[in-house]
């Protein structure tokens, strides 16, 4: 089945992202954009994931637990998972490996915990938008051992993608997929030597606010919509 998606979308709990991005708001603007599958993904943590799945049952939009985890190297990695356990069970190895750093909500914004109402119950005080101390490497096998898959994210941007921050794409890591924010024919222009053909190819929208959410463009084919088959394709 063809399943149109956008698998990198922010909640409020990410102090950068809108106030507006709440479970309902985020699963009825995918419905109305013609999306089939989404993924949760904020910054180091994945408290929000269980709402908007929740959320998404609702309204027929498959929503697959993920969370952009930020390594040592300051590299944002994009990471998808067949279940909530699973990201959850990831969640915890990042959790004990963020900095204890208060969250300064005037300066970075509000880390608003909802549940799938949207009702606010809890606020995140930890600042999320920073580095962990997990090594590229460690993150890579923490997600495969917990059977999702690792995509480096926005690599046609110039900070925090691996490309900008190691000048490369290491060969020693088990990367089949590579997440751009723009098209393709754009992000071979930005780095001329570097080959993308050994990867597939995600577009995602990295949405911190609700109009930037994918409209109905890029898609998959797989057999269902179940997550762990749409992250075996990109795995």
């Amino acid at each position: 089945m063809r399943l149109y998606y956008d698998l990198h979308i922010h909640t409020a709990l990410s102090p950068c992202a809108s106030d507006d991005m709440t479970p309902q708001n985020i699963v009825n603007m995918a419905s109305l954009k013609g999306l089939d599958v989404i993924a949760v993904t904020d910054h180091n943590s994945i408290k929000n994931v269980g709402a908007v799945i929740s959320a998404g049952e609702k309204v027929g939009i498959t929503v697959i637990a993920g969370m952009e985890i930020e390594t040592a190297e300051e590299v944002h990695m994009l990471t998808l998972f067949p279940t909530q356990k699973a990201a959850f069970d990831v969640w915890e190895t990042v959790d004990k490996n963020l900095p204890k750093i208060s969250n300064n909500k005037e300066i970075f914004g509000n880390q608003l915990i909802m549940d799938e109402n949207d009702n606010i119950i809890d606020e995140e005080n930890r600042l999320l938008i920073t580095a962990t101390s997990l090594s590229l490497q460690s993150v890579f096998s923490l997600v495969k051992d917990a059977g999702g898959v690792a995509i480096p994210a926005h690599i046609d941007r110039r900070s925090n993608s691996i490309i900008s921050n190691l000048g490369f794409i290491p060969e020693d890591l088990d990367i089949t997929a590579v997440e751009f924010s723009c098209n393709f024919a754009e992000g071979k222009h930005l780095y001329p030597n570097q080959s993308f053909d050994k990867y597939k190819a995600v577009f995602n929208s990295d949405a911190h606010h609700l109009g930037a959410i994918s409209e109905k463009t890029n898609f998959i084919d797989v057999f269902d919509n179940k997550p762990e088959n749409i992250i075996r394709f990109f795995g």
